[in-house]
């Protein structure tokens, strides 16, 4: 029998917009890894949701079952409440993060997913290390950008 992966993940930043950045804790038996990306300009959401994307796309094997821990609402309700497969079939007409959504329902398809709601701050140990990775991460020079967001409040910007 396969075992379960476990993901914990955190998005934060610093002002919303602003600065920010994603952590990701993965588990599995004794296997344990830690990811962690910062961007010059983004949203706690969108980072809260990057977070889940890349902690299910480092996943080796199609069909892994597995359990995703986070501390967003916005991610935790959109998926267990069936939110944002209506947007998709609406086409995501008039919702933010498109982008990102697509890359989440590619992924989401390929594994046996689910989403569980942990409360942020509330020394849940996993919960707060992402926190920490998040910070840390935004805190870094060089920040990636963030290019679906960037594109998203400048579309008609010829920079």
């Amino acid at each position: 029998m396969a075992r379960r992966i476990i993901i914990y993940t955190d998005g934060a930043a610093s002002g919303n917009p602003g600065p920010g950045g994603y952590g990701v804790i993965l588990k599995s038996g004794k296997h344990y890894k830690e990811l962690s990306q910062g961007y010059r300009l983004t949203t706690n959401n969108r980072m809260e949701l990057l977070a889940v994307i890349v902690g299910l796309e480092e996943l080796k094997n199609k069909g892994s079952k597995v359990d995703v821990f986070t501390d967003s609402r916005y991610v935790c309700d959109s998926v267990e409440k069936g939110w944002v497969f209506d947007w998709e079939m609406k086409r995501f007409r008039k919702k933010k993060n498109t982008d990102l959504w697509k890359r989440f329902l590619t992924i989401y398809r390929i594994h046996e997913v689910k989403l569980h709601w942990v409360k942020g701050h509330a020394d849940i140990a996993e919960n707060e290390r992402c926190d920490r990775l998040a910070v840390d991460a935004y805190k870094k020079k060089n920040l990636l950008i963030d290019v679906g967001y960037e594109n998203e409040i400048k579309p008609n910007s010829m920079w």
